[in-house]
Order: C-alpha cells, then structure tokens, then sequence
C-alpha cells in the first residue's frame, strides 16, 4: 500500500510541482497548437486577406492621428469641442495641400524632369571618369598584386545590373498593386481619421472591456506604455525629419547644388529609418555633387555633415530624448531582421514595433517572476 504512495508522491515531486518541467510541458503544448494550425493555415486565408485590407489604412491613420490628437486635446482643455478642433484642422490641412500641390510640386516636377534629361550626360561622366581611375598607375599596381580582372568586375557588375533591371520590369504588376492599395487607404483616411479623433478616447476602455477583471489595471498600463512608446517615436521621427529636410534644403541652396529641393525631400522621407536613413540618402546627393565638380562634392560633404551634427546634438536629444531606450547597435540589427522578413514595410515599422514587443515582453516577465517565484 505505501509503495504506490511513495511513487505518487515522487511523481508529483518530480513533474507536478517543478515548476521547469511544467514549463516545459506548457512549450510543448504551445509547439503542437502551432503546428497543427500551421497545417489548417487555408482556413485563416480570409482572415489574412482582412488584415492586408486593413493594416495599411490604419498605419497611415495611426500616423496622423498622433500628430493631430494633442492638438485637439489642448483645444479640449480650453472649452473647445473636439469636432469644431477636428474641422478646422480639416480645412487647414486641405488649405496646406493645395499650397503644396499649387507651389511645390511643379517645382518638384521640374526638378525631377531635368534630373531625368541630364542622366545620360551623368552616365557618361561617371563611366568617363571610372575610365580614367581603371587607367591609373596605382589601380595597375593594385591588379598586379591581387590578380583582379577589372573587366570581369564591369562584366559582372553589368550582368547584376541587367537582372535587377529584368526583376524590376516584371514587379510593375506588384507596384500597380501597391499603389492601388495606397490610393485606396488615402481616400479612406479622413473619415477613419474624423471617428478616431473624435471617439479615440473609447477605445481603450472599449479593449479593456474584453479582459478579465483582475487583468485590467495591469492591462490599461500596457495599453498606457505603449501608447506613449508609439507616439513619442511617431511625432518625434517625423519631426526631426522635417528639420533635417529643411536644413539640408537651405544648405544644398547656399552651396549652389543642383536639384537641391528633391534632394532635401529624399533625405527628409529616408530620415525616418534611424541610423540607416541618412546613409540612403546621401548617395543620390554625392552622386549629382561629384558630376558637377570635386569641390562641390566637398562643400556637400560640409553641409551634410553640419547637417547631422546639429540633428545628432541638439534637435533630437530635444525631441525625441531618451524615450524609446533602445541601444543604437539593437535597433540596426531590428531594421535589418525587419527588412528581410517584411520588406519596406518591415523597415518603417521595425522601431516602433519592437518599442511595443518591449513593453509586453517586460510586463509579462514582470508577471511571470511574480507567479513563479523563481526569482527570488
């Protein structure tokens, strides 16, 4: 009669209350749910349809909305109502485009017409001077001593060009489709845009409602957290990339640079990739600067650098602070992974959607130190 106790009792020492094995046992269940839904994933393709549908109108929606919302919160703070706020920010918003439709944008197209006529006399300034740097001493030397076939190189670096060109080609259909998507998220936009501003304030309390009673202080943190980790990053991001837009615009001005006006605007749209932006968009501007002559080349290398420089020690650190907490070296490999599972989508959403996986990954080990008492 005691041996069966004694097994029992083992049993449950060893597997019942250890708490590793329980965890263990929980993987292991968590791994067979993945794998069998992994092979009814046809059974989520309407799901998945919904969520493309869907995601890129509330990104861009989500984008205005947190650049706009203070604005109608502080005029809520001085006895205005939300809807007058969020009309006249409509009518100054459609005021502020038509400036830019009617002002900017033939300049924009002007400059890029002349880019496009003149990038054939690019090609053969840049082939030309390529030419004479093979030609030199020095590059013979360097042959000489490493075994290198610079005509393999050109050969090489061509067959790559033509099929990036032949892929490029066969995309058009995806692009169509993109900007299809693009269009239709635009005209979406103001009315997702208006019910967001006007009820967004519902919404947390409208989520908080599907948990569980005890979770719900613990739940409306998270909820707090990330919302203060998405909209820091938002604001923040845009507007240091408008400052460095400007201020490269009113150096390239000064220095006399061609096509300064779409240059600014590359560096200010790339600018919002951290650390990996500005590298992006300083290749076009070396490009046109090196054409036109080694030294504006130099003057161009000056502006851009002052240009980082006052961003890296006084417009960010004011702006964007240290409200991410995020390590530089962390958030390049993020970018980097992101990119390669998603794309340009991927790139753009990288930061601020690690900033959320953050927060939910520190409250849940916060929780899981607490109930496990593993920790202490």
């Amino acid at each position: 009669m005691n041996q069966p106790r004694v097994w029992s009792g083992r049993f449950r020492r060893l597997f019942l209350n250890n708490k590793f094995v329980l965890f263990l046992f929980i993987a292991l269940l968590v791994g067979v749910n993945v794998l069998v839904f992994s092979k009814i994933s046809f059974i989520f393709n309407p799901l998945w349809v919904l969520v493309k549908t869907i995601v890129l109108p509330i990104i861009l929606t989500g984008i205005v909305y947190y650049l706009l919302n203070p604005i109608v919160d502080f005029m809520e703070k001085r006895k205005v109502k939300r809807i007058y706020t969020i009309l006249c920010l409509y009518v100054l918003i459609i005021g502020i485009l038509t400036t830019v439709i009617t002002l900017i944008v033939p300049v924009i197209r002007e400059q890029l017409l002349g880019f496009f006529e003149n990038f054939p006399a690019y090609s053969q300034t840049i082939q030309t001077e390529f030419e004479k740097w093979i030609g030199s001493d020095l590059v013979t030397q360097f042959q000489t001593a490493t075994n290198l076939n610079t005509q393999e190189l050109v050969s090489s670096f061509s067959e790559r060009a033509t099929t990036i060109l032949n892929h490029t080609w066969s995309g058009i259909g995806g692009v169509l489709g993109v900007v299809k998507e693009l269009v239709l998220a635009i005209v979406t936009l103001p009315f997702i845009l208006f019910y967001l501003l006007k009820d967004g304030r519902k919404l947390p309390g409208y989520i908080l409602s599907f948990v569980p009673t005890k979770l719900r202080p613990g739940s409306l943190t998270v909820l707090q957290e990330t919302n203060h980790q998405i909209s820091s990053y938002i604001r923040g991001q845009i507007i240091v990339s408008m400052c460095i837009g400007v201020l490269l615009y009113i150096g390239y001005r000064i220095i006399g640079l061609e096509y300064s006006l779409v240059l600014a605007i590359v560096a200010a749209c790339t600018a919002i990739v951290p650390y990996l932006g500005p590298a992006i968009a300083i290749t076009p501007a070396i490009i046109v600067a090196a054409v036109t002559s080694p030294i504006m080349l130099l003057k161009m290398v000056i502006v851009w650098t002052v240009v980082q420089l006052v961003e890296g020690k006084f417009i960010s650190p004011q702006i964007m602070g240290k409200s991410l907490k995020i390590h530089p070296i962390t958030i390049i490999f993020v970018i980097l992974t992101s990119g390669n599972l998603f794309g340009v989508v991927g790139i753009l959403l990288a930061v601020p959607g690690y900033a959320v996986l953050k927060v939910l990954a520190h409250h849940v080990f916060d929780w899981f130190k607490m109930r496990s008492q593993m920790y202490l």
